[in-house]
């Protein structure tokens, strides 16, 4: 137990815990009793709460609406067998939290208050901790400007807030996704390695045209050739060519994946091949014509692995092998699942009882 904090807590009247149903979860819709935040005025961080979940009152002229000076976090916590609740991997998220802030002229959030405000929200709405399989406790850690003020200068105030939603799975199938090489989600000096919300609201235009002609997600490229594979919309994009897996390396235009790193990592123990370097697009086309591409899938918190069926490119579609329960993203899948619910040891460290 963290004990650095005074927060000031304010418990639901009465809870909205009945109104849950497992069984019917959809990503985003449902949130939990409670929410946390602090302030940021004067150069300190301050005024802990933990209060009812419900709507903010800012003014007109808050300076995030005008000119977007907003970050955010999405991780997880699962119910484990036992009944313990399981944070995967948050001070790699509190620490994802500050590079962003950097970037985006926010002051950095000490860890304690990330983590301690975790844990006391966590453990008021334990109860929202769904347990059935392929359900987990969504949470968005997310700061933003509070100033009234209309002009471009980094905001002097800012919120961060955490809130919590029990959610299904992200993509209850296969995704078919397209290379895009005409809309361009990051360049080089950009905002692309920073969780802001301004990189999502760019690429909304493009995602939504091509979400017409049956493609779940973008696989964007680098804005300047557009030669060179980067990320998916929510996801990093990994494919096995070969007995290798390849992925983009990550830098100002690629999100450091936790999921990312996490699958690298599991991957490498298990002695697989991998390669964090340029990915050609030319490169992943061939493979898919050739029968070299074994798999393609997406890295991310909201879906954990989600695996690549159709990938779209100049017209064409290649339609990729079929995935059972022995190809890589399978198992992957799986393993991540068991460290996430205590089944499996956590070797490295990566989960946070509450």
């Amino acid at each position: 137990m963290i004990d650095t904090l005074n927060i000031d807590i304010n418990k639901v009247s009465s809870s909205r815990i009945s109104e849950l149903d497992e069984d019917n979860l959809v990503f985003g819709k449902v949130y939990s009793d409670h929410m946390f935040s602090a302030d940021f005025a004067d150069g300190k961080w301050g005024n802990f709460k933990i209060g009812p979940y419900g709507n903010l009152s800012i003014s007109p002229a808050n300076a995030t609406l005008h000119y977007g000076q907003s970050i955010f976090e999405g991780l997880k916590a699962h119910r484990a067998e036992n009944g313990e609740v399981l944070v995967f991997r948050p001070e790699a998220n509190a620490a994802r939290l500050n590079k962003s802030a950097v970037r985006m002229c926010i002051p950095e959030l000490p860890e304690e208050i990330f983590m301690q405000g975790l844990q006391e929200l966590l453990e008021l709405d334990k109860q929202w901790v769904p347990g059935k399989k392929g359900t987990s406790l969504y949470i968005r850690p997310f700061i933003f400007a509070t100033d009234p003020y209309i002009g471009i200068r980094p905001s002097e105030t800012y919120k961060f807030m955490i809130f919590t939603a029990p959610v299904g799975a992200y993509y209850s199938e296969p995704v078919n996704v397209k290379i895009e090489t005409g809309y361009t989600r990051a360049v080089a000096g950009g905002t692309g390695a920073a969780k802001t919300a301004g990189n999502y609201a760019a690429s909304l235009y493009p995602a939504v045209q091509n979400q017409k002609s049956g493609y779940h997600q973008l696989i964007w490229t680098d804005g300047k050739t557009h030669e060179y594979i980067e990320e998916s919309g929510t996801m990093n994009v990994l494919f096995l060519i070969g007995d290798t897996l390849i992925t983009a390396p990550t830098g100002d235009t690629i999100l450091n994946g936790i999921t990312r790193n996490s699958v690298i990592t599991l991957a490498k123990e298990w002695g697989i091949k991998v390669e964090e370097r340029p990915v050609k697009v030319a490169e992943v086309v061939e493979a898919a014509k050739n029968g070299s591409l074994k798999e393609a899938f997406g890295a991310g918190t909201a879906a954990t692995i989600a695996t690549i069926k159709t990938i779209g490119f100049e017209g064409t579609d290649y339609n990729l092998p079929e995935i059972n329960d022995q190809n890589l993203s399978s198992k992957l899948m799986r393993a991540l699942n068991d460290i996430k619910t205590g089944v499996s040891e956590d070797k490295y460290d990566w989960i946070f009882k509450v």
